[in-house]
């Protein structure tokens, strides 16, 4: 189910901002600021949840940090101490991987932004610190790289070293190049790569995942980069060859996709073999909302790994095609031999990210990135 930044999910009935912030979440962020002084938690649930219900999601971040904020001191460094004085407890350490935080816990985020970017920036980075270690203040260190490049990055030089996961795991994640819903930033994207040397080798998942995602946006920027760091990382031997092989197939896979080589090598899969491959596609016209059944026979006079993909070209009314890749088969090919491949390709008629139009569709079939065999099919 694909979920936007205005909380909507696909699902029918189902919205991600109304689970996220609702009378419980806004209870227990009341209970946590009634630990200061003259904080009213009565009246910061009544004016939150009065609020809700016409924003967004982003929208109602803010709306809370500025019911919050109303009861807060003016001056930054008092505020900051007051924000810092309700965190609740932090995420639990021993914890590994999948400790995202509850977003009521953005607000230290949004206030440090809205009132220590200019002038209070070394408190401000302090309290993301704090912050981060109860929700990921991977949105709000932007702002940060933007207007303070120099000192905000000589803060994550130290925060690699960090010796709580979720701080470590900020410095990779507020840095990526394409992050989700959040801003964009004016950092050179090949900057970031010595904080991804050093975070590589980290013990926790949390960031090596991080750390993969930010490589696999690193692919659309400079792909012979990556590469040559993933390379580099291997030969060093400080990560576990496992979490290694995992990081670097997460990395590549746009770059898998597109069938660039050098990533596809990295991988072991080679490009230069010659291969017989047939495509067979049934039922032939398919109805949209009906399954397409894809039937691949390939076969090599070598043994080889092959990484099979598929390629379907959308027919447009407009005229403009659009094109998406799908996995088919990671397998091992055995010399002479033919190796049929089977795929049901459901046609959602709505999907999340495109709609499907009757009319002819070309489907390709790609080999360790290359294009071995195509066929048209009808939507109907």
């Amino acid at each position: 189910m694909a979920r936007g930044p205005d909380g909507a999910g696909q699902a029918q009935g189902f919205s991600l901002k109304d689970e996220l912030f609702n009378a419980h979440s806004i209870g227990d962020l009341a209970a946590e600021y009634a630990v200061l002084p003259g904080f009213d938690p009565a009246r910061f649930e009544t004016d939150a949840l009065a609020g809700l219900s016409s924003r967004g999601l982003l929208e109602r971040l803010d709306w809370l940090a500025d019911c919050v904020e109303a009861q807060l001191p003016n001056s930054f460094a008092e505020m900051a101490d007051a924000l810092e004085a309700a965190m609740p407890r932090a995420l639990d350490p021993r914890k590994t991987d999948d400790d995202f935080g509850r977003f009521i816990h953005a607000v230290p985020g949004i206030l440090a932004v809205r009132h220590g970017l200019e002038n209070h920036r070394d408190r401000a980075l302090d309290l993301l610190e704090a912050a981060t270690q109860r929700f990921s203040m991977e949105f709000y260190i932007r702002p940060f790289l933007n207007r303070w490049p120099e000192e905000t990055l000589a803060r994550l030089d130290r925060w690699v070293e960090h010796d709580n996961y979720h701080v470590r795991r900020l410095v990779s994640e507020g840095t990526r190049p394409r992050l989700p819903w959040a801003a964009n930033i004016k950092l050179d994207p090949l900057v970031p790569l010595r904080f991804l040397d050093a975070l590589h080798e980290d013990p926790t998942r949390y960031v090596t995942r991080s750390v993969a995602n930010h490589m696999n946006d690193l692919t659309r920027h400079a792909p012979d980069r990556v590469v040559t760091h993933l390379r580099a990382w291997k030969a060093t031997g400080r990560q576990t060859p496992k979490e290694l092989d995992w990081m670097t197939r997460h990395a590549l896979r746009t770059a898998v996709k597109r069938g660039e080589a050098e990533a596809l090598a990295l991988l072991g899969y080679s490009q230069n073999q010659d291969m017989s491959v047939s495509l067979r596609l049934t039922p032939d016209p398919v109805s949209i909302g009906d399954a397409l059944q894809i039937e691949v026979t390939l076969m090599a006079d070598v043994a080889l790994p092959v990484m099979v993909d598929y390629r379907i070209r959308f027919h447009r009314p407009n005229g403009r095609s659009g094109e998406k890749v799908f996995k088919l088969k990671t397998a091992q090919l055995k010399q002479g031999m033919p190796m049929t491949l089977t795929k049901s390709h459901r046609l959602k008629g709505e999907a999340s990210t495109f709609k499907l139009h009757p009319g002819p569709h070309q489907i390709t079939i790609q080999i360790n990135g290359q294009d071995r065999a195509e066929a048209a099919v009808m939507f109907v």
